[in-house]
């Protein structure tokens, strides 16, 4: 795979079988959508992805055009696109997976139960996707795209909210940039229904904590919605893979250490992939599979972790207005 230094390539190596034969006895699966941040790919959340898989779930990883190490454009297109690449895969996924298709997916996808991943950028498109329509202050970023490009899916626009898909039924939103730069505001946020698990660092100094991805949880009302907090992460909490090693030496092209592009300098990068492993598989197993005995993972006794081994963690719940 490309590094975050695309002249850097490096080794990774999964849990998964390349091209091995998919398992055809049961129903179809439901279907995760998983989004990477700006610059990225689709290996950024293989631990996810390759959990996510192996409990049951069709998961679909994509590589942004525009945004990957290789192809790094300029922010308007991810600010433009990273919704509509959510909702294209979705509908591809969908076609793929009907009977008669040809491809090897026919029959293994229940597109109509989705569930959307997105960590910082692809959380900044996961928030739209699923009813955040765009303030009209974005339209006036320094680096948004032209023409107000952005109004097509802003929240003052009717015909946005004809696009909001009801498949998606629950999302995790990982440290979603945006909020702090003004992207939304309490009435566009008021437009989230689908059921969110917010994931943040308390020390988030790119998308933000307070400004950012705990705003978004408090605003977006009329969701149900919990918010795992790392504390003292950085942006990276949960979501990337631990850097390869690969990226530890330094960068001429970057002028900088790769490496801190994966890691954070508090906690360990394989202990928070398994903690947020472990809330992604409860969350959508509640909620893709309507597996009630999931929600005792979001209790306050810590279901799941042993003794003593969840202290650097908090996690909130708030109820849907009423």
């Amino acid at each position: 795979m490309i590094t975050r230094d695309p002249s850097v390539t490096a080794v990774l190596h999964g849990k998964a079988v390349r091209d091995a034969a998919p398992e055809t006895a049961s129903a179809a699966f439901p279907l995760v959508i998983i989004s990477h941040g700006y610059p990225g790919n689709r290996f950024l959340m293989s631990h996810l992805a390759e959990n996510l898989a192996s409990k049951g779930f069709v998961v679909a990883s994509i590589d942004h055009k525009d945004s990957t190490y290789d192809d790094q454009r300029a922010f308007a297109s991810t600010l433009y696109n990273r919704p509509l690449d959510q909702l294209f895969v979705l509908n591809e996924m969908a076609r793929l997976g009907r009977a008669g298709s040809g491809s090897f997916l026919s029959g293994l996808v229940d597109a109509t139960r989705t569930g959307l991943v997105g960590y910082s950028m692809g959380g900044y498109g996961l928030v739209n996707t699923i009813g955040g329509g765009f303030s009209k202050a974005s339209d006036t970023y320094n680096g948004a795209p032209p023409n107000h490009l952005l109004a097509d899916r802003g929240a003052a626009n009717p015909e946005y909210r004809r696009t909001i898909d009801a498949r998606i039924k629950a999302a995790i939103a990982i440290a979603p940039w945006g909020m702090q730069n003004g992207f939304w505001d309490a009435e566009g946020l008021k437009g989230i229904t689908t059921p969110v698990l917010f994931v943040a660092g308390s020390v988030d100094n790119v998308a933000e904590y307070e400004r950012g991805t705990k705003a978004i949880f408090q605003q977006a009302i009329n969701a149900d919605r919990y918010l795992l907090t790392y504390i003292n992460a950085n942006h990276n909490a949960g979501a990337p893979i631990p850097a390869p090693a690969e990226t530890y030496a330094y960068s001429d092209a970057l002028k900088s250490y790769p490496f801190t592009h994966y890691a954070d300098a508090v906690w360990d990068n394989t202990r928070m992939n398994n903690i947020l492993d472990h809330f992604a598989t409860a969350y959508f197993d509640l909620y893709l599979k309507g597996e009630q005995d999931k929600l005792a993972y979001f209790g306050s006794d810590w279901k799941g972790f042993k003794p003593r081994t969840a202290f650097g963690l908090i996690l909130e719940h708030l109820s849907p207005a009423r």
